[in-house]
């Protein structure tokens, strides 16, 4: 039997036999969902046999077994828990599938509406209408009713907003918590720089979100559109809201990828690629690999950008692969860059240039990538002049590493939360709103001089946890952030520059000068970035261990810090 897809991430169908099980582990299946009890027909395949046939093709089992007509709350959360902890795509199957669909839609209740959950399964031919005012209250927000208000609503299911959100429930486990966002997945993106050198595979680097959901937050699983802060109001993309008491908006920003004219249709072919994107950052080891000697051209937007050492890690990293393999002098590399300096904390340029030197690399400052040829390999760059004129020059390329001019999301700077640019205006310590004292952000979509990195949303989550209970409270905020973030300049394989610096740039290291010297390229400093940064961050950072970043208390007023 064909399964019926009632989402890309979910099928059902009907009672399952070897083959079937085998066709499904082919199609790409992870997780088997049995909702039928045992012995319903003659020579049924039973949960057992199925289970072990399952795991001996790769996918994972679970047995709920339902009575037809029968969907017990249990069960339901049974089903809540497969969905939210277990990979997808997942099939789950019964005698003709509607037992299954029928538990996926009363567990998707209050992540998605009825009318939504509906038409999803009208359109997988599966009717579940007789659930409809079960789904209804099962949403909490059925017809004519008002919008639930939880503590805390967290706009935002990426390092910042769950961050944020263990941070909170560490201190008082007790609130009542949901989280807006529509991604099925969770990405560490700080990994894609060492997955496009073939360092790290791209599957470390992603895992399901309910993986890294907290226990006792409301997943709401879909976008956000838009903010009301006057009413309290979060509204979602289906149109309906949820209120809060204090809203923490943690949204990330865009990649424009459009904004360059010819690049969305060039990548990931004819070598042109880039590490901001999952699914590109292999495909920047394999063009580096395999590339044919000639011109490389790695480039850089004007700021504000996700890390903005990123652009010139890729470069180095692709640049000692070309070393190793004695094709480096015959590259000509070049590096295109927005900005008139190559890394705007004065203190670590001379370790970079030693590198920019070393790998005979052509700096091009007041440069901009607004064309890219992907069939002709060819990209245009605007230059301006010293006299304000602009000219337009044409590279060919053997390898193209593009970096994406980045704002901030449409919804975001249309709403009240939005200044100067379309990002959130917030105080920069209290990471407070500056015009709404019940909002509160960070990460990416901030107007903060800080740079826009995991290590800074590391930093600043308790700070805001912190705050926002403040707030609940009716109290002034009591913690503040310093504007830390972190870049580790991967300069070669085996040796990293520690960036670490704050509002202004100054120098903030972790570690003093005699163990680890950030202004210089280190082997401890790659070890961390290697070994021991990615379980901070899954282990630590996402639940709500705060080592090494502990919120920084604002002094009283008066108080003499020196005494």
């Amino acid at each position: 039997m064909t399964p019926k897809q009632i989402t890309p991430d979910f099928h059902v169908t009907g009672q399952v036999d070897h083959a079937g099980l085998a066709a499904a582990a082919a199609a790409g299946f992870r997780t088997v969902i049995c909702t039928r009890p045992d012995d319903e027909e003659p020579n049924q395949l039973t949960a057992a046999e199925a289970g072990g046939l399952a795991e001996a093709h790769g996918m994972a089992f679970v047995y709920i077994p339902v009575t037809p007509g029968s969907y017990a709350d249990e069960d339901v959360a049974s089903m809540r828990a497969v969905l939210d902890r277990f990979p997808g795509p997942v099939l789950g199957y019964c005698r003709s599938g509607t037992r299954a669909a029928t538990l996926w839609a009363l567990a998707e209740a209050g992540r998605r509406t009825p009318a939504e959950i509906l038409a999803l399964t009208d359109v997988a031919g599966i009717d579940v209408s007789g659930q409809r005012a079960r789904l209804a209250a099962r949403a909490g927000d059925g017809r004519g009713m008002a919008p639930k208000t939880y503590d805390v609503v967290i706009v935002g299911g990426g390092a910042a907003g769950i961050a944020t959100a263990s941070s909170l429930l560490k201190r008082r486990p007790s609130l009542d918590i949901a989280i807006v966002e529509p991604a099925e997945c969770h990405y560490y993106q700080p990994g894609w720089t060492m997955v496009g050198a073939g360092v790290f595979q791209p599957d470390t680097t992603r895992v399901p979100m309910g993986a890294v959901m907290p226990d006792r937050v409301t997943w709401i699983r879909q976008a956000a559109a838009g903010f009301a802060p006057e009413a309290k109001d979060v509204t979602l993309a289906d149109g309906s809201s949820v209120r809060y008491r204090a809203l923490v908006a943690a949204p990330g920003l865009r990649l424009a990828w459009e904004a360059i004219q010819g690049l969305p249709e060039a990548l990931g072919r004819n070598g042109v690629t880039s590490n901001y994107r999952f699914d590109l950052a292999p495909y920047t080891f394999r063009a580096a690999s395999s590339v044919k000697p000639g011109r490389a051209l790695f480039t850089q937007p004007a700021m504000p950008i996700k890390c903005a050492g990123a652009p010139q890690k890729a470069m180095y990293l692709s640049c000692d692969i070309w070393r190793e393999a004695g094709l480096l002098p015959r590259m000509e590399v070049e590096f295109h860059n927005a900005g008139g300096v190559l890394f705007g904390v004065p203190a670590y340029v001379p370790a970079l240039m030693e590198y920019v030197e070393r790998y005979g690399i052509d700096l091009n400052f007041g440069s901009s990538l607004v064309a890219v040829d992907g069939d002709a390999q060819v990209a245009t760059f605007e230059r301006k002049g010293a006299d304000g004129t602009v000219e337009r020059v044409e590279r060919g390329f053997e390898m193209l590493h593009a970096v994406p001019p980045q704002k901030p999301l449409d919804f975001v700077a249309a709403s009240p939360l939005a200044g100067a640019g379309g990002w959130i205006d917030v105080d920069p310590a209290t990471l407070r709103h500056m015009r709404y004292p019940d909002v509160f952000a960070l990460g990416d979509a901030t107007n903060t001089t800080n740079a826009k990195t995991a290590a800074a949303a590391r930093k600043q989550a308790p700070v805001v946890a912190v705050n926002v209970l403040a707030a609940l409270e009716g109290k002034a905020p009591a913690a503040q952030y310093d504007g830390y973030g972190s870049c580790p300049l991967t300069v070669e394989r085996g040796k990293i520059v520690l960036a670490e610096f704050g509002y202004g740039g100054v120098l903030l290291p972790t570690f003093p000068k005699w163990i680890l010297d950030g202004t210089r390229p280190t082997r401890l400093a790659w070890f961390l970035k290697d070994r021991m940064l990615p379980p901070i961050y899954w282990h630590a950072m996402l639940k709500g261990r705060e080592w090494l970043c502990g919120p920084e208390p604002i002094p009283a007023p008066g108080r003499n810090e020196a005494a």
